[in-house]
């Protein structure tokens, strides 16, 4: 009775710990196969950090609307 105990208390355990694999096993092959051949790398220029290369092109990014249609913003002359 006290090894069922035993063993049903180690059960979540060893479910976490194998979830926990998988999860950080899928993580490194998603990255592995990305299919990004430039990586990237922070560089500083005039005292701003900016990121150079990647694969994320600035056509891939969303535009910023030319004014914003909220009266909070409307700057009166």
């Amino acid at each position: 009775m006290a090894l069922a105990r035993r063993v049903t208390g180690v059960v979540p355990l060893v479910g976490a710990v194998a979830t926990a694999v998988v999860l950080t096993g899928a993580a490194f092959f998603t990255v592995a196969h990305a299919g990004c051949a430039d990586a990237g790398r922070f560089v500083e220029r005039d005292g701003v950090v900016e990121f150079v290369g990647g694969c994320v092109d600035d056509v891939h990014l969303p535009t910023v609307p030319k004014r914003v249609e909220n009266s909070r913003y409307d700057v009166q002359p």
